[in-house]
């Protein structure tokens, strides 16, 4: 994007007085987005929701009449003009006519309550108008009661309701007809259904996926408190404020952001920062730091290292190509730190310097003294590595985690703690949260045992803050996730001992047809009751069992399969070591695990391993305001019912819902 210097700044007021002639020239967006100008449906569903003084961009980008210029672009809410510095620049997307500009309009905000009319009335050099219209809702919040002070976010990434009940089997087990224990998760009050569609398709990534919870508002795949926009700039994307920024500015609250991911990674990056590519993690890393004043971000725990050291230093994925800069009037109009490209930058030790106690194993956190009002804890490089591997490494039983070389990782729920031991000092309240990556990072691997103990780790954490909500009584704990991945089912159990499943994979018996499914997959009478023995630190004591579960995918590239436990997991490509030993063994796909036994399952997709679906997904909820959270509900739904709870309160009976 040009420099601010370089673009044609107008006020909206110079243009009151132009009469709208519906002539050329065109406009091809007008953001945010709305089925009243992309389809021309007034009574369309809403698309996009405002909570009252939320901010968000204004912008239209507009097509001229060949050989002429756009001169300015006035914007207009219910028919009164909108004040401001309106910036245009150059639209960088490919198939636009020469001289298309984005016309943008920096952090409006609206408190009437009610659908508002938008128009954007462009004028091109010959004086020519034309007039785009769309619509938003500023949605109306209740005085009910007592309002919630913290909010915790729970997400299982990827975790649909099958990913749910197959660790609530593996952990408690069922028998004759009755399940023989609950989850956390699954004592929690409040339950529903969500509906995970992104702005762009039926089926989301994680991206919009989670932003809804963070923005109340449907974003394209890929884009993360962004709406879409016609430049290829990454971070100058029309904005919309994230739940931590609007409670940081209007009640002081804290945030923390707690993954087993690599930090950056779509997830996290949807509560702590904007861009339209999630890809971007020098950038994502930065802002985290940068607008630590905008977001309230108190606690950042994960891994990713790799964002944090200089380029250069052993580990380091630090680059220009992945950094950010602001545009002048995004910067000015947010209050955000204008960003550099700057590589080299340490910025680890910019936050150790900003006053955050740093953490680099479990040990290190969990020694952090209980008066620590800032904390930052990298537990590797990038992703972290999943519960199956760290639980292998405490028992003695693996060296997974030392192959990637961060031996002492937490687990989730250790984690969990400490975050919470730190945000709770925040007088004015705190909003966190925690996810579980690697549900869905091993779903896509279909590593099934490794997902499922992911799921338990995932659990652990739930508990830890359920026990937290129900001692502190203002605390409202949402557990979800940002999709379903992989269309994971329990096709039922094992008809054979692990010595059977063992002799199939390695004599040969497996490569005979349908010989590790025929007499093996038992359905229906044929699945019985597995059981698994849980040890004292709550896991399984092995996940190798006669009878065990057995889980089938719908969204499946292809793999082999012997059904039994992985030694390995998959070569994960985000770890800078990847091509180096010993992470260069490890299998490349699901195609390269299990081949011994040759049963292959053929894929349904082309991919090389499984994809996101576009199932809906369970949300429980506990604390005040749970009784809202049942029935079928849009994701961005969760946000406003969230915030109905911290800012206008909440009402014992269900049905006091913004919709």
């Amino acid at each position: 994007m040009m420099s601010l210097s370089n673009c044609l700044l107008v006020t909206a007021s110079l243009f009151v007085g132009l009469v709208p002639t519906g002539s050329d020239p065109v406009t091809s967006r007008l953001t945010p987005p709305s089925a009243l100008f992309s389809a021309g449906d007034p009574d369309a569903p809403i698309v996009s929701r405002f909570l009252p003084g939320q901010r968000f961009d204004l912008q239209a980008t507009v097509q001229p009449d060949p050989g002429q210029t756009i001169q300015g672009v006035a914007f207009f809410v219910d028919g009164a003009p909108v004040p401001g510095v309106v910036t245009l620049t150059p639209a960088t997307a490919a198939g636009l006519p020469a001289n298309t500009v984005v016309a943008t309009l920096r952090a409006y905000s609206k408190n009437q309550i009610g659908v508002h009319l938008l128009e954007a009335v462009a004028t091109q050099d010959d004086f020519t108008t034309a007039t785009a219209q769309g619509n938003f809702e500023v949605v109306k919040i209740k005085n009910l009661g007592p309002k919630v002070k913290n909010v915790i976010f729970c997400i299982g990434d990827g975790m649909g309701i099958a990913h749910r009940t197959a660790a609530r089997l593996m952990l408690h087990g069922a028998s004759q007809g009755k399940a023989q224990g609950f989850l956390a998760m699954d004592s929690f009050p409040g339950t529903g259904m969500v509906m995970t569609h992104s702005l762009d398709s039926i089926v989301t990534d994680s991206s919009p996926g989670a932003a809804c919870y963070s923005t109340g508002n449907k974003f394209n795949n890929n884009q993360q408190g962004v709406f879409p926009d016609d430049t290829l700039a990454a971070f100058d994307n029309p904005r919309v404020e994230l739940i931590g920024e609007y409670l940081q500015r209007t009640k002081g609250k804290s945030l923390g952001i707690v993954t087993t991911s690599d930090v950056f990674d779509a997830t996290p990056g949807a509560f702590g920062s904007h861009t339209q590519s999630r890809a971007l993690g020098t950038g994502i890393c930065d802002q985290y730091f940068d607008d630590r004043g905008l977001t309230g971000l108190t606690v950042l725990l994960g891994g990713g290292r790799k964002w944090f050291l200089p380029a250069g230093t052993t580990g380091s994925a630090r680059s220009a190509s992945s950094d950010y800069v602001l545009p002048a009037d995004l910067a000015a109009a947010w209050a955000a730190a204008p960003g550099a490209i700057d590589p080299a930058r340490d910025l680890l030790a910019d936050f150790q310097a900003a006053g955050f106690t740093y953490a680099s194993t479990c040990a290190e956190m969990q020694a952090v003294p209980g008066n620590t009002s800032k904390l930052l804890g990298l537990f590797s490089l990038s992703n972290m590595n999943v519960a199956h591997d760290k639980i292998g490494k405490r028992r003695g039983t693996s060296t997974v985690v030392d192959d990637y070389g961060f031996p002492d990782q937490p687990m989730l729920d250790e984690m969990a703690q400490s975050a919470l031991q730190v945000l709770q000092q925040d007088r004015d309240g705190f909003v966190l949260m925690i996810e579980a990556a690697s549900i869905d990072k091993q779903a896509h691997n279909m590593d099934t045992d490794r997902w499922i103990l992911d799921t338990i780790e995932f659990d652990r954490a739930v508990a830890v803050c359920k026990a937290f909500a129900e001692e502190d009584g203002k605390t409202l704990v949402i557990v979800t996730a940002d999709h379903e991945c992989a269309g994971v089912n329990i096709i039922g159990g094992s008809l054979v001992s692990n010595a059977d499943l063992i002799v199939r994979s390695t004599s040969g018996l497996g490569t005979a047809p349908g010989g590790s499914r025929n007499g093996v997959v038992g359905t229906y009478t044929g699945a019985g009751f597995p059981h698994y023995e849980i040890a004292a630190d709550g896991y399984p004591e092995t996940t190798d069992i006669d009878r065990r579960m057995l889980i089938g995918y719908a969204a499946n590239g292809d793999r082999h399969e012997d059904w039994l436990t992985n030694a390995l997991p998959l070569r994960d490509s985000q770890q800078p070591f990847n091509n180096l030993p010993p992470l260069n063994t490890y299998p490349t796909g699901p195609i390269d695990q299990d081949t011994a036994g040759a049963f292959l399952v053929t894929g349904q997709i082309q991919d090389t391993v499984a994809a996101h679906t576009a199932s809906d997904i369970p949300v429980s909820a506990l604390g005040p305001g749970e009784a809202t959270f049942t029935g079928v509900m849009d994701n961005t739904d969760v946000f406003f019912r969230v915030m109905q709870a911290v800012l206008g309160g909440t009402h014992p009976v269900s049905g006091n819902v913004p919709r």
